[in-house]
């Protein structure tokens, strides 16, 4: 519905049916005209016996029918006695509950909400209020009336309740002088609203459009934008020109504000291999200390465990296996010193490496811990090693501060209490994150990184698998050989055909890798819902939700996952009516039995294990089955062998998940993966996001589309170059210590 579509809607607020208190999220039953209506949105601290008049929109839930759903608010106080009663005893004023609310009405009719406001010291004349007890009442309806003022001058801007809510927490009354006097205040941290709204937001005051404020909020942007595509830091001379242009003004103003930017410490210079470097503070802070303590553990290496040939012959004896040499050196390595980088592409025997690794720490008495950055990741490292793996934000015992933002508690002052940790999936690890990892260690722990160069980079900024292996200084073990039995696997072989910049073999008719040519996107859509609802069932017995999973390199475009989920959820599990319950999550609809993906950390929403076992947590890429959803929007979603619980707040992390994008399913593995190949945008048709897709596939994959896409993508070795500090840093470090 259009903005000029949006309709008025006034009432008395009967009753608030749920509220949640972080965000302000909140639905009520509002007395309007005739009858009672639901409205729902961010609506703080609005309580019953107000009188409000909403701005917004009819809609209709799935489950609960029609409702009101307010993008604005204003408030009006309660009038009448009557009305004021049911105000204060709602508990909408801190300190005041049913009891006190009706002494007070008693005491001052229809008059207690200016007595409370204006003349709190009248207040002590009431039994049960002492001065003080009255001041804190006084205050407590001072700030309700401070958001109120903060949303309405907000909102005229167009900024969201949820936002005006977070603004005020920052700043409470004082918000909307400092907006006044500098507009671009709000794109600074913890608010960080997007700099071109805020932009908008001071052309809508007549500030000046060369004036400081804005040029060098103009700049952090640029940068910030840029960290958002992986870099930690732009060149001075890429910066410069890139944000006089976006800011349409001279670049020598732009080179006098940055200068300036760079004396008072917004930001930071750094000069590498001779050429200026500007980073925000924190990811320069982030980058050399990440360089320093590699150095560190480098120079002050766990314990060295002998007799290690020995302890490999014993393994192999035992088991049967027969190490190559690059898997005995990985094994000597990691074992003889402190650290190891061990990488490897699919069949090259990382997991029997690592499991050996793991079989002489543990003989060693070592206390080992295991973690990868993502729950589908650790999950898995936790199924090839037979041995408990967290999230590394699990790991760390991740909470948040008021701003929402993680904190680890595992930190200098309260490290892990292991010997060794074992990283997987290092590719996908930010310096962000690394760096939280490496704080938490504590001196003389051995520290071992999995890993595979060819694949996606972090989403987060940093590339720290490839700018540790560059800088030359830590060991590392590359395997190259792929084993016989790998060997006779297309997955495997074609994978590493990708890699090396040479076509997969497309023609075989047998094996695990199948090519279907198609050049229609209808057709190869309807063909992908047919090899998952008909022809992989029948002929290899998977599951359509539980063993085959679609990967798309893209959301978009008529074979992107948006697209595809419909096209998947109607087929695979289809509309019952009066059986089936559904929910609609960002303007998607989801359906009781529909397989679904977490799409961020939550390590709040509770589940129960078939055992009993309670616990809180579910990760982004956690794929499961929606259960079920109730009547209160709440939903449970079974993952694996355990239950979770969501309410309507957390749902919204919920997306279909029939089809997901090749970022979303690294560090996860399927029985079978099926991936539509047809032309697209080329920033996302390339070399290692095909091989990422491939390596996925377990026991089987199917392509349907044309050779020519895979061509292109294989051609396409665009390895994102991005701009970070940590090797030259390592370098650095290491040349200052000699």
């Amino acid at each position: 519905m259009g903005e000029n579509q949006l309709l008025e809607l006034t009432g008395s607020v009967e009753q608030v049916i749920y509220r949640n208190e972080k965000n302000g999220y909140t639905v009520l039953s509002l007395l309007a005209g005739d009858g009672e209506v639901t409205a729902v949105g961010t609506l703080p601290w609005v309580n019953a016996g107000e009188t409000l008049r909403l701005v917004g929109e009819w809609k209709t839930h799935p489950n609960f029918g029609t409702q009101f759903a307010a993008v604005a608010c204003e408030r009006f106080q309660p009038a009448g006695e009557g009305a004021i009663l049911r105000y204060l005893s709602s508990g909408a004023v801190k300190g005041i509950g049913p009891v006190m609310a009706a002494r007070l009405v008693d005491a001052f009719g229809d008059q207690t909400l200016e007595v409370l406001e204006n003349h709190p010291e009248r207040l002590a004349s009431v039994k049960g209020i002492s001065k003080a007890k009255a001041q804190q009442i006084a205050s407590e309806l001072h700030n309700l009336s401070g958001i109120q003022e903060v949303m309405s001058y907000l909102g005229a801007f167009g900024i969201s309740p949820e936002e005006a809510l977070q603004i005020w927490k920052v700043w409470g009354d004082a918000a909307v002088e400092m907006i006044r006097m500098d507009p671009y205040v709000l794109c600074r941290e913890p608010v960080s609203i997007d700099f071109e709204r805020v932009d908008a937001i001071a052309a809508s005051l007549e500030r000046p459009h060369d004036e400081r404020g804005r040029i060098r909020a103009g700049i952090s942007y640029v940068l910030l934008h840029n960290m958002n595509n992986g870099h930690t830091c732009l060149p001075k001379d890429r910066l410069l020109p890139a944000a006089a242009s976006y800011l349409e003004i001279e670049e020598e103003l732009a080179d006098e504000i940055l200068y300036e930017m760079i004396q008072d410490l917004t930001l930071e210079l750094d000069l590498i291999n001779g050429r200026e470097f500007i980073f925000t503070p924190k990811m320069h802070q982030c980058e050399i200390y990440i360089a320093a303590r590699m150095l560190m553990m480098l120079n002050f290496p766990a314990q060295s465990i002998t007799g290690v040939e020995e302890a490999v012959a014993a393994i192999e004896a035992q088991s049967g296996i027969q190490y190559a040499q690059q898997q005995k050196q990985a094994i000597t390595e990691a074992l003889s010193k402190g650290m190891l980088i061990l990488t490897g592409g699919p069949g090259t025997g990382k997991t029997t490496t690592l499991n050996g690794i793991l079989n002489i720490l543990e003989q060693n008495g070592e206390r080992v811990y295991l973690a990868a950055p993502t729950g589908r990741a650790a999950q898995r490292m936790s199924e090839v090693t037979r041995r408990e793996a967290k999230t590394i934000h699990r790991l760390l015992e991740v909470e948040w501060d008021p701003q929402d933002r993680p904190v680890f508690t595992r930190n200098e002052k309260n490290m892990l209490d292991c010997d060794t940790l074992i990283l997987d999936e290092l590719s996908m690890v930010d310096n962000a994150l690394f760096e939280g990892v490496l704080r938490a260690l504590p001196l003389g722990c051995r520290l071992i990184l999995v890993g595979d160069t060819d694949q996606l980079p972090s989403v987060g900024p940093g590339n720290v698998l490839g700018d540790l292996i560059a800088s030359g200084l830590l060991p590392v073990v590359q395997l190259t050989e792929i084993f016989r039995q790998s060997m006779q696997s297309l997955i495997v072989t074609n994978a590493h055909q990708i890699v090396q910049g040479q076509m997969p073999e497309l023609g075989r008719k047998d094996g695990d890798f199948f090519f279907l040519p198609n050049q229609d996107p209808v057709s190869i859509r309807d063909t992908i819902v047919d090899l998952c609802l008909r022809r992989l069932p029948a002929s290899y017995g998977y599951s359509p939700v539980f063993d085959i999973q679609v990967l798309s390199p893209g959301r978009k475009g008529e074979l992107g996952t948006i697209a595809l989920n419909q096209s998947l959820q109607s087929a695979v599990n289809p509309p019952e009516k009066g059986i089936k319950k559904a929910i609609t999550v960002n303007g998607v609809l989801l359906r009781e039995g529909d397989k679904v993906m977490q799409v961020k950390n939550n390590y709040n929403i509770p589940w129960e294990k078939d055992d009993g076992t309670l616990g809180e947590g579910v990760y982004n890429g956690d794929v499961g089955i929606l259960l079920e959803v109730d009547r209160t929007g709440s939903a449970a979603v079974r993952y694996d062998d355990k239950v979770a619980a969501y309410d309507l707040e957390s749902i919204g992390d919920l997306e279909l998940a029939y089809a997901v994008t090749v970022h979303k399913s690294q560090g996860s593995e399927f029985e079978a993966v099926v991936m539509p190949m047809y032309p697209g945008p080329r920033q996302l048709y390339y070399r290692n996001l095909l091989y990422t897709g491939v390596t996925r596939a377990k026991n089987l994959l199917v392509m349907v589309g044309t050779p020519k896409t895979v061509e292109r993508m294989v051609e396409n070795n665009r390895k994102t170059k991005r701009y970070t500090g940590l090797c030259y840093f390592l370098l650095r470090a290491a040349e200052e210590a000699e």
